[in-house]
């Protein structure tokens, strides 16, 4: 074969360098074309992480394998030599900033796998990277003001898990350095400074909710095809929300970065609470802060230590299933009911009437209603089948509304309905009654008494002891209240005024435990009726008007962007297949009962809709038996589209 020149740059010889020029065959293998152009550089060092980038194409060129004919490249080829693992910005969802190696020629899925690693973060697949949003540049000193956390000297270990040292990844206890960051990883950060809070962007509408999702990267391609480059900044983020195998022992930066996405989320209303919820929040942030100054993070204790532990928790519990008497046994046959007064209303028809009360049955999964107690023999008005179903609380215990929102699967969509509850007993008990049915568990199942105190002592701290606004504690100079709310409320309320409601809420989580604060902060970041939905603006088939598409952890909604309404909602587990056309950039949706629908991306890439929409189906795929393997075909069948290779 004919030689030809193949011109390469080395980024190494510096951007002043010209290429260097080699002569090649069209048979010649990537491997051959890298050994000569080592060999004309006469430059002694480790070439093993480096390799051939094909501008025009964007595209490494890893299969050293081929030849350059295979690859289709001719003499007019810009090849670049350079590493595969280069120095990247990476913003954590506590505001920090850490320098660190990452893949470049990997999938981001790949590269958000190493990374996450590196923290010892479990479960990296619920993570991805999102384009910052650009800051407006005022002072020219601002970004050299940013304290960076380096960790570009931190070897890559292929390892699934990170040999642990002291309950710390091995390479965070080398120097106090190393461990300073690790600290600044576990441990949550001090409340932001109010002016910082306000500074920050906030979405002031459902659109604006919806950009920031047309910034996520593509899982499917590496940093390099997406224009990232060394240096440049990214933000980590939690992109599904679907936190599973959440363990307060090994997820120390886990849920550490997990509550400050959430606190941010908060204050900066990314997601809608009550004004109760927010004091609640607020007290919850002030105890974590103090708790956490206070209480340097309990590191975990070896292995060995952990795997008895659990052997005896196993034992305790096998020894106590032996013990129960034939009296409890029979009880437990015999399965339990709930029957009482509540009230209901459907929202969804256009009737003025509100609350109507009945007879409520509740057995098994389903509910009964009947116009009285005396008719409770005969056929109900309509049986409900709560398997399936959502349920939301929709609570305010001050003002004594104890609310259920029952969302109940139907082939058109959702059916809306809402149980009013007398008090806070009874919603209790319904409540759990709810939430075990649309799992598919009946009252009998064993975790049904430990739902219910679940819900009082939730309840317990929304309550507010009238009288305590004179404690001493009222008078408490740490805490600034403006840094523990949204800005919405520094404007609605002077300081003085926050501060007590703000201690109020407090006397009621002040005895929690670090870890118990942060896992009751998520549990009502996770109970808020938007939790989990990720918004798009899309267009509809057929229709003249942008609508909103809200992508949750188990259905897809409708919303009206006018009013703000949700239209209709779709349960993935009604989906029959779903796919995109690549060439009009549209995905259609089928779902049972021959619904079918069609719709295009406004604010972002039908490939991040797609995304979404497989790596929830993903998500719900893992089993705990499996839980250490992570299945990273099935992820790039679910979310790939035509362009997963």
């Amino acid at each position: 074969m004919s030689a030809w020149d193949l011109l390469v740059t080395v980024e190494d010889l510096g951007s002043d360098a010209p290429p260097v020029t080699l002569s090649v065959a069209s048979d010649l293998h990537v491997g051959g074309v890298i050994l000569k152009l080592v060999e004309k550089t006469q430059i002694k060092r480790d070439w093993s992480d480096h390799a051939l980038w094909w501008e025009q194409k964007q595209r490494w060129l890893l299969r050293t394998a081929w030849t350059l004919e295979k690859y289709g490249i001719h003499a007019d080829a810009r090849l670049v030599f350079m590493p595969q693992h280069k120095p990247l910005r990476l913003g954590l969802p506590n505001g920090n900033t850490l320098r660190l190696r990452a893949c470049f020629s990997s999938s981001v899925f790949q590269t958000v796998m190493g990374v996450c690693r590196m923290l010892n973060i479990r479960h990296p697949e619920e993570h991805s990277f999102l384009r910052p949003v650009e800051e407006k540049k005022k002072k020219k000193d601002k970004d050299s003001a940013e304290e960076i956390y380096d960790l570009t000297e931190v070897p890559l270990s292929s390892a699934s898990r990170p040999c642990l040292y002291n309950g710390m990844p091995a390479h965070f206890a080398d120097s106090p350095q190393m461990e300073a960051i690790y600290k600044m990883l576990s441990v949550t950060q001090p409340p932001p400074a109010p002016e910082v809070i306000t500074k920050q962007f906030r979405p002031a509408s459902v659109v604006d909710k919806a950009h920031i999702n047309g910034r996520w990267l593509d899982s499917s391609r590496c940093l390099m095809q997406q224009g990232i480059q060394e240096n440049d900044r990214v933000w980590l983020r939690f992109k599904y929300f679907a936190s599973y195998d959440i363990d307060p022992k090994y997820d120390v930066v886990r849920l550490t970065q997990l509550y400050e996405q959430a606190r941010w989320a908060i204050l900066l209303e990314d997601i809608d609470c009550t004004e109760e919820e927010m004091m609640l929040f607020g007290a919850l942030q002030y105890h974590i802060s103090k708790v956490s100054e206070s209480e340097p993070q309990a590191l975990s204790s070896s292995a060995a230590m952990d795997d008895l532990e659990s052997a005896l928790q196993s034992l305790e519990v096998k020894m106590e299933g032996e013990s129960s008497s034939v009296s409890e046994m029979l009880e437990n046959m015999t399965a339990p009911e709930l029957n009482d007064y509540l009230k209901i209303f459907r929202p969804k028809r256009l009737t003025l009437k509100g609350y109507k009360q009945y007879w409520f049955k509740f057995q098994d999964t389903s509910i009964s209603y009947f116009k009285s107690k005396e008719e409770s023999i005969g056929e109900p008005i309509q049986q409900i089948n709560l398997k399936g179903c959502e349920v939301a609380p929709d609570v305010n215990v001050t003002a004594q509304k104890f609310l259920i929102r029952l969302l109940i699967p139907a082939p058109e969509g959702m059916n809306e309905v809402y149980l009013r509850c007398e008090n806070e007993q009874q919603y209790a008990q319904w409540m759990a009654g709810c939430r075990l049915a649309s799992k598919g568990k009946s009252l009998a199942d064993s975790s049904f008494q430990s739902e219910i105190q679940s819900i009082r002592s939730f309840l317990a701290m929304q309550k507010t002891s009238s009288g305590s606004h004179g404690n001493a504690n009222a008078n408490d100079e740490s805490i600034n209240p403006h840094s523990l709310v949204s800005p919405r409320y520094h404007k609605k309320y002077k300081a003085k005024q926050l501060t007590p409601r703000i201690l109020d809420a407090y006397q009621n989580v002040a005895q929690l435990s670090l870890t118990d604060a942060v896992m009751r902060f998520l549990q009502i970041w996770q109970a808020l009726p938007d939790f989990g939905l990720s918004y798009v603006v899309v267009r509809f088939k057929g229709s003249r008007k942008d609508e909103v598409l809200g992508i949750a952890p188990n259905r897809l909604i409708r919303i009206d962007l006018a009013v703000g309404d949700v239209v209709k909602t779709w349960r993935y587990n009604n989906m029959k297949q779903w796919n995109v056309n690549w060439d009009i950039r549209q995905v259609a949706i089928e779902f049972e009962g021959n619904i079918n629908i069609a719709f295009a991306c406004v604010t972002a890439d039908c490939k991040i809709v797609h995304e979404f929409i497989g790596g929830y189906i993903f998500m719900s795929t893992r089993s705990r038996s499996k839980s250490d393997t992570l299945n990273e075909e099935l992820f790039h069948k679910l979310t790939g589209g035509h362009e997963a290779l």
